[in-house]
């Protein structure tokens, strides 16, 4: 499997944080050291809203399941709930006493959970008039670096070394000590494992029910970033972030390093946050003030 570049977006956000695809694949929300977010049709390179309101830097974004609405978060500490259309924020929410570095809603969007670095994790109930969280995980003994969710369970990695997996169903908490800081962890697609990007240069795979390590991935560089990686759409690769300004992409099964994207030419930026489209192997990734976008050759028309 190879992957064709396509082209680049400058979002002139100075340096991008994050990148997210929307539930349905359509569009793409960036967000940035400028404070903003902004909405775009990544395939058409069409920006098609701009989002202001936070005070500091804008950390992470994630869209709704209807699309309908955008939640935020950034270094102000706050949690902001916007109106897609109007452009227009619909509730803030505050409580976390450090910057949030990680924001995501469940799957039905009712909730919105955030990730500080105040080690502690809260959950927003969108559809209460209430300000405060309905429920705060301060298990962490360190900054919390990302969350993810599936229809039953929540899934915190943190610089404590620590991946939690809280069983929301059976109210359970289950913790893998992995040893060093952790900067992503995410499901494989298939929901049966956890791939963790870790300080020490090393991508780990283990098996989510065992805790088991399955595989490692390495070559990529570091450098004291916060990575963000991934599996594709068909849960053969495993795809990261590195320093030295590529997106690496490793062979799930065997770790051998199959790809080394970049763009027209090798950045000095970092490539730091990526997403891969919901459906077909389209990826999606930050590079300064740019997002990169590849997808796969053998589906070039599925996406035009």
């Amino acid at each position: 499997m190879e992957f064709q570049f396509i082209h680049e977006i400058d979002t002139k956000q100075s340096a991008l944080r994050a990148v997210r695809f929307s539930i349905d694949g359509e569009y793409c929300i960036t967000c940035g050291s400028d404070r903003k977010l902004k909405l775009w049709n990544p395939v058409r390179n069409a920006l098609l809203k701009t989002y202001s309101g936070h005070g500091d830097e804008v950390m992470d974004v994630s869209a709704a399941c209807d699309s309908s609405q955008i939640i935020s978060c950034g270094l102000d500490k706050s949690v902001i709930l916007w109106d897609v259309s109007t452009g227009n924020p619909l509730r803030r929410f505050r409580g976390h006493a450090g910057g949030i570095t990680t924001v995501r809603f469940n799957e039905e969007s009712s909730m919105a959970i955030s990730g500080s670095r105040d080690n502690k994790v809260m959950c927003w109930d969108i559809r209460s008039k209430a300000q405060d969280p309905v429920q705060i995980l301060q298990e962490a003994k360190d900054a919390i670096s990302s969350v993810r969710i599936n229809d039953h369970e929540i899934l915190t990695a943190s610089f404590d070394g620590r991946i939690r997996r809280y069983d929301i169903r059976a109210g359970n908490l289950v913790t893998d000590c992995i040893g060093d800081a952790i900067t992503c962890a995410s499901f494989t697609r298939d929901g049966q494992c956890i791939v963790a990007s870790c300080a020490d240069g090393i991508i780990r795979l283990f098996d989510k029910d065992t805790g088991e390590l399955l595989n490692e991935y390495k070559g990529h560089k570091v450098d004291d970033l916060c990575l963000e990686s991934s599996v594709d759409s068909n849960d053969t690769k495993i795809l990261s972030g590195s320093a030295d300004g590529r997106l690496w992409i490793w062979d799930l099964a065997n770790q051998e390093v199959v790809g080394k994207l970049i763009g027209n030419n090798l950045s000095k930026y970092p490539t730091v946050s990526l997403s891969v489209h919901p459906q077909k192997n389209c990826i999606l990734a930050t590079n300064g003030s740019k997002i990169l976008m590849w997808k796969e050759q053998s589906q070039s028309d599925a996406i035009e």
